[in-house]
């Protein structure tokens, strides 16, 4: 008799941090409604609100969303929904979204102070 042969592929176990305390800790940006927006806007098999236990969002007390997923999860597709979020809500022309290692992304506000200084010389 041939071996049966199983189909275990192992979870990939994925965990994403989007930290946007410092525009929330300034009153900018709403944690609250990103994860909201997370929850409503990610696709799984193609479908939204599918999320099921696929993908968890959660939102610590100090403004760190994070996102685990035991599917195949683009980072990349974290960031593009992050800037459709900034620029829904009319902030994306001063914050930006920034790679801090391989698993977090960083809201930063764009240096506006040495662009005027440069402009000043």
């Amino acid at each position: 008799m041939a071996p049966v042969k199983t189909n275990s592929v192992a979870a990939k176990k994925s965990k994403f941090v989007i930290d946007c305390s410092g525009p929330a800790n300034d009153k900018i940006f709403d944690a609250a409604a990103f994860e909201k927006y997370l929850h409503d806007r990610i696709k799984v098999e193609g479908r939204t609100n599918n999320l099921t236990e696929a993908v968890t969002i959660t939102r610590g007390a100090d403004n760190k969303i994070t996102v685990v997923t035991t599917i195949a999860f683009s980072k990349r597709y974290l960031k593009y929904l992050t800037k459709k979020f900034l620029k829904k809500n009319q902030i994306r022309d001063w914050l930006r979204v920034i790679a801090t290692d391989k698993q977090t992304f960083e809201l930063k506000y764009f240096n506006i102070a040495n662009e005027e200084e440069a402009d000043e010389e």
